[in-house]
């Protein structure tokens, strides 16, 4: 802890001309603003040391897989850049499933490699997918995003289909998952089709944005039934049609790619109504999904919340739609 001292070779004896609300300060006065300064000072410091500083968890990457950081894949002029992990053993002229996963964060925050987004990508990467974890163009308060941050991440579905021969993907085998405001961008990209009018014209205008198969984790299946979102720069009073026409829910069919939801029940951020929404919706429509509720879990959890290893689940899901899809399954679009 820091102690305020003052030295005596240093101190000096206070003007006496100085002046205050216009009348002049004697030496017990000045001297009784003096030392009140340095108590005040001396109270902060001890006051600063008291409450320790909290340092940010540095995140690390895992070791155990190949990682490829802040690869540019958007258009030229575009910050967003992407992650990519690899199986440390790939095999000459082999191709692997991948996924794209896409960050959460309100759709005006959040990053490509959050702790939630490391998780999934070293897991995925050691079960034998190769995943790109995207950054995408972020709303503000003055700044509507929609839809361009759904096209990038269809954008990122495309760059993995034109580069799959460089990057050993399995280009008819491609599926999203997203956490919070990414699961409802990963609903979005699993669900929506050309005729739909969302996807990008272009980059690669002739390369499909479909997928065989989407994972939501917590986001929110409908915007109407949810609040007013800065990414689409109206209120829902002002633009019902808006807020539906950006919704998961609008999108489901017979025929849509099959969808995991995961769900915790501590949630106070999106409620589970919401993927309870989204999964009454895909039954109806005879859609394969599958709806896993986490007693207890929070808002954002990785696949290793305390509650529940998820791990099994998620890569069971993954392991059927994608590494051991049919030809005719998913991505019919």
């Amino acid at each position: 802890m820091l102690t305020l001292e003052p030295s005596r070779e240093n101190f000096r004896e206070p003007n006496y001309n100085v002046h205050r609300n216009g009348k002049q300060m004697n030496s017990s006065s000045h001297r009784h603003w003096f030392f009140t300064i340095l108590v005040l000072a001396a109270a902060v410091t001890v006051s600063t040391a008291a409450e320790p500083v909290k340092k940010k968890k540095e995140l690390k990457f895992p070791e155990d897989v190949r990682v490829e950081r802040n690869v540019a894949y958007l258009p030229d002029g575009r910050a967003e850049k992407a992650d990519l992990y690899f199986p440390l053993t790939m095999p000459e002229g082999k191709r692997f499933p991948a996924m794209v996963v896409i960050h959460g964060g309100g759709w005006s925050g959040g990053q490509r490699d959050a702790a939630r987004e490391l998780n999934i990508g070293g897991t995925l990467a050691r079960n034998g997918y190769i995943v790109m974890s995207i950054d995408y163009l972020l709303a503000t308060k003055t700044q509507p995003v929609w839809p361009t941050n759904l096209w990038d991440c269809k954008l990122a579905v495309r760059w993995l289909r034109v580069n799959a021969a460089k990057l050993g993907v399995d280009a008819a085998n491609i599926g999203v998952m997203g956490g919070s405001a990414g699961g409802h961008l990963a609903a979005m990209v699993a669900l929506t089709r050309p005729e739909d009018g969302l996807d990008p014209a272009t980059p690669w205008g002739d390369v499909s944005c479909a997928v065989r198969c989407g994972i939501d984790m917590y986001g929110i299946a409908d915007l109407g039934t949810y609040h007013d979102v800065a990414m689409l720069g109206k209120t829902f009073a002002e633009a019902p049609e808006l807020y539906r026409r950006a919704s998961p829910l609008a999108y489901v069919r017979p025929g849509s790619a099959p969808i995991l939801i995961l769900h915790g029940t501590a949630d106070k951020t999106v409620k589970v109504a919401q993927s309870e929404l989204l999964a009454a919706a895909l039954k109806k429509a005879g859609v394969d999904h599958e709806l896993v509720i986490i007693p207890d879990a929070p808002h954002t959890f990785h696949l290793q919340p305390s509650q529940r290893d998820l791990r099994p689940v998620v890569l069971g899901f993954l392991d059927r739609h994608l590494r051991n899809a049919k030809p005719d399954q998913g991505a019919r679009r």
